[in-house]
C-alpha cells in the first residue's frame, strides 16, 4: 500500500491515509438492479458501465494504482443472445473511448480473459488499447476480465509450463509458484489487495483464483449500479482496520 492525499481535515489541510495498490471488483447485480425497477437486464448493465466508468477514475484520483473488474465471465456465455450482444457492445464503446481518453485521464485500459473468442473488431480495439497503454508512463490500470474464468485460466498456465517442460526448456523441479504467476493473464501486475463483491452473494466466483491467496474480502448488500466513491471508501476502511498478517503471527 502507499499512502496518498485524499482526505480533507475540517481546517481544508490533507490528511493522508493508506489505500491498497490493487482493489478487484466482481460486478453483480445488474440484473436484479433492472428488474427492481421493472427494466430489462440489459439497461442494468448500462447503468453498471458507467459506474464502472466512474469508479475506475475514483479509484485513479485517490491513488489506487491497479483496479480490476470482472467483466464477463467464462461462463457468461449462456445468457440470452440479447444481453450478450449488450454486453458486447458496452465493451466496444467503452474501448473505443478509452483508445481516446486513456492518454488524457491517466489510466491505462486493459483487457485480459481467453479473448481469441471474440469478435475480430473488440480484439482490434483492445490491440488498439494496448499499444496506446504503452505510450504511456507509469499510469494507473483498469483492467477488464473478459472471457475470463479463474480455473480456465490456470488450467492454460499449466498448459503452457507443460509444453516448455516437454520441449526441455525447464525442468519440473524447477517449477515454482512464481512460474505459474509469470503464466497468468496478471503475469505484470501484483496480486490484489482487496476484493469487493456488491449485491449480497458471498462468493468468489471462479474470480482471480491464484492470485486471491491473501487478498481481503469485502462483501456488501449494494447492488453494482448502485455502487458509489462512499461505499468504495467504506471497503477501503474496513480494509485498512484488518491485520494482513500473510500467514505469520
Amino acid at each position: 500500500m502507499a499512502l496518498f492525499n485524499i482526505l480533507k481535515k475540517e481546517d481544508g489541510t490533507p490528511q493522508q491515509r493508506p489505500v491498497p495498490q490493487h482493489i478487484a471488483v466482481i460486478m453483480d447485480g445488474n440484473g436484479r438492479w433492472a428488474k427492481k425497477r421493472g427494466l430489462p437486464r440489459t439497461a442494468g448493465h448500462k447503468v453498471g458501465a458507467e459506474t464502472f466508468r466512474n469508479i475506475a477514475t475514483y479509484c485513479k484520483d485517490i491513488g489506487v494504482k491497479y483496479f480490476t473488474v470482472y467483466a464477463f465471465s467464462t461462463e457468461n456465455w449462456k445468457r440470452p443472445a440479447e444481453e450478450v450482444d449488450t454486453l458486447m457492445n458496452l465493451f466496444r464503446r467503452y474501448l473505443k473511448e478509452a483508445i481516446e481518453t486513456m492518454a488524457e485521464r491517466g489510466v491505462s485500459v486493459r483487457v485480459i480473459g481467453d479473448l481469441s473468442v471474440l469478435a475480430e473488431d473488440i480484439r482490434e480495439l483492445i490491440a488498439d488499447c494496448d499499444r496506446e497503454s504503452a505510450k504511456m508512463e507509469d499510469p494507473a490500470v483498469a483492467t477488464l476480465c473478459i472471457n475470463y474464468g479463474g480455473r480456465d485460466e490456470i488450467k492454460n498456465a499449466v498448459r503452457a509450463i507443460a509444453q516448455q517442460v516437454q520441449s526441455g526448456a525447464l525442468q519440473p523441479e524447477d517449477i515454482t509458484e512464481d512460474t505459474i504467476s509469470r503464466h497468468l493473464y496478471t503475469a505484470d501486475m501484483p496480486d490484489p489487495d482487496l476484493i469487493i463483491r456488491p449485491s449480497g452473494e458471498i462468493r468468489t466466483s471462479n474470480f482471480l483464483l491464484w492470485q486471491s491467496a491473501y487478498a481481503e474480502y469485502y462483501f456488501t448488500d449494494v447492488l453494482w449500479p448502485d455502487f458509489k466513491p462512499e461505499h468504495l471508501e467504506a471497503a477501503i476502511e474496513d480494509f485498512n482496520r484488518r491485520q494482513r498478517r500473510f500467514g505469520g503471527v
